[in-house]
Formats: C-alpha cells, structure tokens, sequence
C-alpha cells in the first residue's frame, strides 16, 4: 500500500486526509497549525515538522494549499517535498492554481524523476468530508493508475482529462466561470423575488421544480434563507481566487468573458465588504440595495 502525504489540512484537505486513513493509507501530514496536526494525530494520521519529512515518509503527496506561491514553496522551498522524495515517487497538485503555474513544476520535478499529477478538485468541503470529490486528473495515463486507489479514496469520479499537466487547472478554471456566474444568478434572481414580496420558500420550490435546478441552487439557497454565511467550507475568498484564475486565462487566450467578469466584479464587492465569510454573503449587499431580505 502507498504510504501517502499530505499538504495543506484546512477544511478541504483534513476531509480528504481523514479519507484517506478511513481506506488504511498511512499518512504524514503538514500544515501550519498546529491545531491542526493535532486534530491529524486524533484521527490517526502522523505528524511531520516541515514539507520534506512529508516527503520522506511518502509515494504519493497531495499538495492543497490557497495559491501557486505556497504550491511553489510547499515544493522547492528551503525544506520542501523535492529534497525529501525519491525518484518514482508522486506529487498530487489538488490545489486550484493557475495552468502556467502547476506547467512550471513539471520539468524541474521530471529531473529529479518525480512524477506529477495535475488534479484540481470540485466539490467543496462536504465532498472533501465524503470522500466525493470531483476530479479532473492531468498526467501521464500509467502514473495516473499507479495512483488510482489513492485518488479513489477523496473522490466519486476521477477524470481523465489529458496526459499534457495543465490541463486539469484549465478544465477547472472554465468550471470555476460556470460556478460563479451560476452563484450570482442565483443571488440576484432571490434577491429580486424578495424584494418584491415573494416568499423564499415558495421560490426555493419553484425553482427547485424547474429545469435550473441542481445541488448548487438547493445547497447555497437553502444557506442563504437560514442566514448561514461564514463556516460552511466555501469561503468568498476562494471563489474570488478561482475567478481571477479564469479571468487571467481568458485574457491570455482572448476569450471573451461578459457574465464571468460579472460575477468576478460581484465577487470582488462582496470580498471588500465580507472577506472573512463565505459566497452566500454577497447576498446581504444584494439585499441592501434592494432594501430586502431573503428568508423563509
């Protein structure tokens, strides 16, 4: 059995680390927290003192951190993975970052003969908790397989998405722009039917009813009529990084944008306003304008 890595234990990557030892991986982690290491420890997981110790106890490490720096740094910093990891070995990028930045890892971790594997995920911290995660899986397709029952342990589907490393960053950067502009619709049209006297429930069934609906509009609607905005695992600023992931790719490859730059602007408000709470927030900006409240 692979003995497994794991960087990064917030709220997504403890999930995903706590399946991992429900499937019997032995597993090293780092964060640092040193709440939680110990919460790590509980569970049955080992604790390392830096990125490399991670890296000299495992084949295979999951990297999920906020952004491309720490992904660098998790990597190739003075006491990082690649001066712990043997040749053969495996590095899982689960982080969302940008295409170019998980590209620029591949050939300086190709010399050292360790393997990558591009995977950004989906499904937010309930997936993480249920081993249920999506994800779009970039790498040369036997390193792939030689790491499945690893992947299989955090997730439902495990796609394919290419053999070229970035493509699994570019899949989840288009995701990302159908996520957000999808999060400001539902915000605004609940908005507009509170404000004009409609019931929240009436539109959560209607809507529900419809041929919108899906667990994104049930999940968030259902948050934002019980005024849930901060510890539900999707914090606003990491929607905010995703969107500016996807807005920088599509100026690069000249795509136009007119609903994501949207929702990225909407994005960019509620932040300024909320930048500790989660995506549901922005409706309470919405709702000021509008001088109403969206509930049951």
């Amino acid at each position: 059995m692979r003995r497994v890595g794991f960087i990064g234990l917030g709220d997504m990557g403890m999930g995903m680390a706590t399946n991992l030892i429900k499937e019997g991986f032995p597993l090293t982690g780092f964060d640092l927290r040193d709440s939680r290491l110990e919460e790590l420890e509980n569970i049955g997981g080992t604790r390392a003192g830096s990125c490399r110790e991670v890296g000299e106890a495992s084949d295979t490490v999951f990297v999920m951190v906020l952004n491309g720096n720490q992904v660098n740094q998790a990597i190739f910093g003075d006491d990082g993975l690649a001066k712990g990891m043997k040749p053969g070995s495996t590095i899982v990028i689960s982080a969302t970052i940008h295409p170019s930045e998980v590209r620029e890892l591949e050939a300086p971790l190709a010399e050292m003969g360790i393997h990558l594997i591009d995977t950004p995920v989906s499904g937010g911290k309930s997936g993480a908790d249920e081993g249920a995660l999506t994800m779009m899986a970039a790498a040369k397709a036997d390193v792939l397989e030689e790491n499945r029952q690893v992947l299989d342990a955090v997730s439902k589907v495990v796609f394919h998405v290419g053999e070229e490393i970035g493509q699994g960053q570019t899949v989840k950067a288009a995701l990302q722009a159908f996520i957000g502009t999808t999060f400001a619709a539902v915000f605004e049209s609940l908005v507009l039917g509170a404000s004009a006297g409609v019931k929240g429930e009436t539109m959560y069934e209607v809507f529900g009813s419809s041929g919108v609906s899906s667990p994104l509009f049930k999940g968030c609607s259902k948050l934002i009529m019980e005024r849930k905005f901060k510890d539900t695992g999707s914090q606003i600023a990491t929607m905010y990084k995703d969107l500016g992931i996807t807005m920088a790719m599509a100026k690069e490859t000249g795509a136009a944008m007119f609903a994501t730059a949207a929702a990225y602007e909407l994005f960019r408000s509620g932040i300024s306003l909320f930048p500790d709470e989660d995506n549901w927030s922005i409706v309470k900006m919405l709702e000021q304008i509008a001088g109403a409240e969206v509930h049951w």
